[in-house]
């Protein structure tokens, strides 16, 4: 099974085994890894928006329009922002480390 690596808020790193096919924010709740995933992955909003590792970010496909339009939305973008609800684990991806970022902009308050 691939591993993920989430670099937490506070530095901690959280290493995973990430089902194929559940996206970034599925494996960081079924992990309890502090992403908020407000809307549930149907891109309508950025509170699962996650900073992928420079050397990990070109093995991603392209974002859509419209999450590049969410992640207009995301407090702490970075040039390697995604929304982690897009990013769908494959074999691929085994070792891809993602970093929450510092600050968020919480639905839920």
């Amino acid at each position: 099974m691939p591993k993920l690596t989430f670099i937490e808020k506070d530095g901690n790193r959280k290493e995973v085994d990430a089902p194929v096919g559940l996206s970034v924010m599925e494996i960081a709740h079924r992990f309890d890894v502090d992403i908020e995933g407000a809307c549930e992955g149907s891109l309508a909003c950025a509170t699962c928006h996650v900073i992928v590792d420079e050397g990990w970010y070109d093995k991603l496909g392209e974002p859509s329009e419209d999450e590049e339009d969410m992640l207009d939305l995301a407090f702490g973008l970075k040039p390697t922002s995604r929304l982690g609800c897009q990013i769908v684990m494959t074999e691929e991806l085994d070792g891809l480390v993602v970093e929450l970022p510092k600050e968020v902009n919480s639905m839920l308050g």
